[in-house]
Formats: C-alpha cells, structure tokens, sequence
C-alpha cells in the first residue's frame, strides 16, 4: 500500500516535495531537542568543525532495529556509535571527517568539484571557494541543499574527460550494483592528479566483500546489509583492490594518523582513504 502512494505522488510530480518537507520538519524538530538536552554538556571537549559549538559529548545515533544485526555482526563502520551528531547543527562524523581533511592536507580554493548526493555541510563549506557542481540519480531529494542540482548516473556520466579537479561521493558507492563501472567513470572525468573522496560503509572482521547487486528487497536489504536500499557490505581489503583496478592509486590514513580530529568527533576506528587519480 505504502509503494502503491508513492507511485501516485511521483506520477503527479508531489513525491519529492512532500518527502522532503516532511524530512526537514523532522530534522529541526530533532535539532530543537538535542540542542534542549545537550544544553548541559557545552563546553569544552569536542568541536563541530561545521558551527563551531563545543560540548564535552555530542549525540549518538545507533542503527534501528532491522539494521543492527547486520550492522553489528559484521562490525561494519558506518556512522553509528557514540558522539556521532553534532548538538546544535547535528552534522554528522561522517561529514566532520571529510571537512577535516579537506581543511588541512589538501588545497580546496578554486577546485572545480564534483559532489554527489551532497551532505548539507560539507556542500555549504565548499561552494565558498570553488566552482561545485552537485548531481544525484534522484535529484529532487537536493534541491532544498542546491537548486541547481543535476540528474546523472555514476555509471553513465556526461562530463567529459578529465574534467573535475575533485568527485565527492560519500557513502554511494554501497547504494550501486555495478561499483566497478562507477569508479571507472568516476576515475574518467578526474583530471590528472585529482583527488576522490570515496568514503563507504566496510567491515575488517569479514573474510569478503558480501553482496547482492540485483537485489531489489528492502527487508532483505536491511537485514544482509544494514540498510534498505544497500546491496553490499565491503570488505576494506576488497574495497581498496576494486579502486586501485579502476586506476586509482590508494593511500590508507589509519584512525590513529587521525589523532589530530579526533577533537572532532569523527567516527572511532573508521580510517580515511586518500585516492588520486
């Protein structure tokens, strides 16, 4: 019944619209409250890289219920834990993490930049010094983060060669059946030396990658993978192989060569992959 109305809200062009009303009311109703709650933690401790609030513990965000067991057996790192929302912006470690290095290792004034299924904050940080263009496969779900957005396929993009300076695809590659056909298109259209930031769920304690690329099952999905519309848990090693056969060359920044942001609170024990083309 549920698919059988949004079928009918997408024909009549209201689907996106009313999804992302609804989720931004919930967003700042959550904000309100967190903000109320943690109000007795500010102070010194942990900074948001994105508002600049401090507190001695931010919020933690925990998988639901149909998605911890596949979450939690697999000990997958994918931004669940403790301190994992900022208080007063709720910006998440995921996004802390990628404004961190951004911030520090890699030179981001003027960069023509790529960013898919743009996160809110690291899009807001980026577009004060750079040319960035932001695409998704279902762009409507954006437009409130950039109206301009365009619709694109990372396994079929229209850019041409060699055109980006940076591609931002955070938490995506997951969502994708064909992985490798994404970062080989992802790998095209960087230019010489340019930088993917390609971060994604993964698991150290799996002997390999589990995946079901034609499942189309949300239950399912949430209880192999961890959430309804994954279709794979990546093993780091095999994750990391699959990057370096597109191309790319690979360097790992374990979580203790991230000391300097754990003030922070980026994810503990997720390390950072640094790809260049």
């Amino acid at each position: 019944m549920k698919e059988f109305f949004k079928r009918i809200l997408k024909s009549l062009g209201l689907y996106h619209f009313l999804q992302g009303g609804f989720t931004q009311m919930l967003f700042k109703i959550k904000r309100c409250i967190s903000r109320i709650r943690y109000k007795k933690y500010k102070g010194a401790g942990f900074e948001c890289n994105c508002c600049g609030a401090t507190y001695s513990r931010f919020v933690p965000d925990q998988p639901s219920r149909k998605n911890a067991n596949a979450i939690n057996a697999n000990q997958v790192i994918a931004g669940y834990g403790e301190n994992i929302l900022c208080p007063a912006c709720l910006s998440t470690a995921r996004e802390r993490l990628v404004i961190a290095i951004l911030k520090n290792p890699v030179a981001t004034t003027g960069k023509k930049i790529l960013h898919f299924s743009p996160e809110k904050n690291i899009y807001a940080w980026l577009k004060k010094a750079n040319d960035i263009t932001t695409a998704d496969l279902e762009p409507l779900f954006y437009t409130r983060i950039d109206g301009e957005i365009k619709k694109e396929d990372a396994t079929n993009l229209s850019y041409p060669d060699n055109h980006f300076d940076m591609v931002i695809a955070n938490h995506i590659l997951e969502h994708i059946p064909d992985d490798r056909r994404a970062m080989k298109e992802l790998f095209r259209i960087l230019k010489p030396g340019g930088q993917a930031i390609l971060q994604v769920p993964y698991s150290t304690t799996i002997a390999n990658t589990q995946e079901e690329p034609g499942i189309h099952d949300p239950k399912r999905q949430s209880a192999f993978f961890g959430q309804r519309d994954h279709v794979r848990i990546y093993q780091l090693q095999d994750y990391l192989q699959r990057l370096k056969s597109c191309g790319f060359t690979v360097t790992v920044l374990s979580y203790e060569n991230l000391s300097a942001y754990y003030k922070n609170a980026i994810q503990t024990n997720e390390v950072f992959i640094r790809i260049v083309k």
